[in-house]
């Protein structure tokens, strides 16, 4: 088996010990070497070279192949696994391959429970800087990245680029039983327990079954009479937060619910089922009469 050596400092690994000698050097070794525009300090005045392109925007290292630019020699050179499809880094312990170094070593806090980025303000750990830095912006509100469709504005990317499903219509989770698609990932998850029949959460009161607590505890609402939210403008009061959230719009007049066969909006999802189920019979009745 291939022998590894990990840097116990900042825990980088290396195929061969003499590497792992030249990188110990980092960390002891004063860095003399100071960016005139950021500050950065380095230990070698290559590495302060190099650095430099960063402000200067030299690209001196081209792919033949896309003519994309790197700043360095190993960009480049992990850029071709691209082309390749090499992935020379394997995982010791479960033996995932991967393209570049970093991402390995970034892997392996997996395995070793390793979390490096920790929130001074609620102590919550990473294991990746971007999964951090999204974190940070729950305690500051920043939300930059922002839906053009709506307006709505969300702290990650990935989480817009799953809201834009809501006006794209996109359902790219399909069941493999019955061939209903869904939005989430979640979702088909809950689905899939219908055709299980995994309904673990049971109503005392009336013994119907739910395939989740939520639902149940929705549900137990209905018996216990309870309604707490609550309209601010006319003092309904409603057993589900979506309940309400449908009521609202009985003010605002918003209608986000459209039949692409005429039209028509409608405030409640349902409504619209109703609806276009007219429009199906309107369409048996014609087949009908023309026969």
């Amino acid at each position: 088996r291939e022998k590894h050596f990990t840097c116990r400092k900042c825990g980088e690994i290396f195929n061969q010990k003499e590497s792992l000698k030249v990188h110990k050097k980092i960390h002891i070794e004063k860095k003399q070497f100071i960016c005139c525009q950021c500050g950065k300090s380095f230990t070698r005045e290559g590495h302060l070279n190099i650095h430099m392109r960063n402000h200067t925007g030299e690209r001196p290292y081209t792919c033949k192949l896309c003519g994309k630019n790197f700043t360095q020699k190993g960009q480049l050179k992990n850029h071709m696994t691209v082309h390749t499809g090499e992935k020379p880094f394997t995982c010791i312990q479960c033996g995932q391959y991967f393209r570049e170094k970093k991402n390995l070593k970034v892997h392996m806090r997996i395995h070793t429970g390793e979390k490096p980025y920790t929130c001074k303000l609620c102590g919550m750990s990473f294991i990746r800087i971007g999964g951090f830095k999204s974190h940070m912006r729950v305690h500051t509100g920043f939300t930059p990245y922002t839906c053009k469709q709506c307006g709505k504005s969300f702290t990650r990317q990935e989480t817009l680029n799953t809201h834009m499903r809501v006006h794209t219509g996109e359902r790219p989770f399909i069941c493999v039983q019955c061939g209903k698609s869904l939005r989430y990932k979640e979702g088909l998850k809950y689905h899939m327990r219908i055709h299980s029949r995994e309904n673990r959460f049971k109503c005392h009161q009336c013994e119907r079954n739910f395939t989740d607590t939520n639902h149940l505890e929705d549900h137990v609402k209905i018996h216990i009479g309870e309604k707490p939210f609550m309209c601010h403008h006319c003092g309904k009061s409603c057993s589900r937060e979506d309940g309400l959230k449908v009521h609202l719009r009985v003010h605002t007049g918003e209608k986000p619910f459209t039949c692409p066969q005429c039209g028509r909006s409608f405030t409640a999802k349902r409504t619209l089922k109703i609806h276009e189920n007219s429009h199906r019979r309107e369409i048996r009745i014609s087949k009908q009469t023309e026969t």
